[in-house]
């Protein structure tokens, strides 16, 4: 009987709200107001503090096989495609790392994940059209905390862009998405 009240009450748009109202993800300890434009739901994932390696780890960039590719850390951005205008990012750090997202726009030819890391193992962020690190705030700050949501809203032209956490290491330990926009 549960299972047909619950549609019912669904059905009839019982579970709607007609005032906007405060996001926060299962588990979050803070949330996120009503945001402008349409929303991109971005989840952090690590797997703790183990995961980093250590400054002789082997990447593209040195050549040996190493951990590269196995993804440990990672982005999961929903939707994937938006259309061109308002955008706002509302980014849930379900890791136990400090993370961020940064956006920054995809070249031709370009696919997510290929950027190069520097020696500090962060990317170049010339470019970059907006970024999340700031706990239970808008905007830049010091990083997302672990159960921590973060947001910033930016206005995005059709094109491919990617979605990445710059932090040392977490580019290049898969911590990227890719984010499309149709005109």
């Amino acid at each position: 009987m549960l299972g047909i009240a619950t549609t019912v009450l669904l059905a009839t748009g019982a579970f709607r709200s007609t005032a906007p109202a405060t996001w926060r993800a299962p588990g979050a300890r803070c949330g996120a107001p009503a945001l402008p434009g349409q929303v991109v739901d971005v989840t952090t994932v690590d797997m703790g503090p183990g995961v980093m390696a250590g400054p002789n780890a082997r990447t593209p960039m040195s050549g040996g096989p190493g951990w590269y590719g196995m993804r440990l850390m990672r982005l999961a951005g929903h939707p994937d495609t938006v259309a061109a205008g308002v955008v706002s990012l509302r980014v849930f750090n379900t890791g136990a790392l400090t993370h961020e997202v940064v956006v920054l726009p995809l070249s031709a030819g370009q696919s997510a994940g290929e950027r190069p890391a520097g020696p500090s193992g962060r990317v170049d962020e010339a470019g970059s059209l907006g970024e999340v690190s700031r706990s239970c705030a808008a905007g830049a700050g010091d990083g997302i905390t672990s159960g921590a949501t973060g947001w910033t809203t930016v206005t995005l032209q059709p094109g491919r862009y990617e979605l990445v956490c710059n932090f040392p290491g977490h580019y290049t330990a898969g911590m990227y998405t890719e984010l499309d926009v149709t005109p």
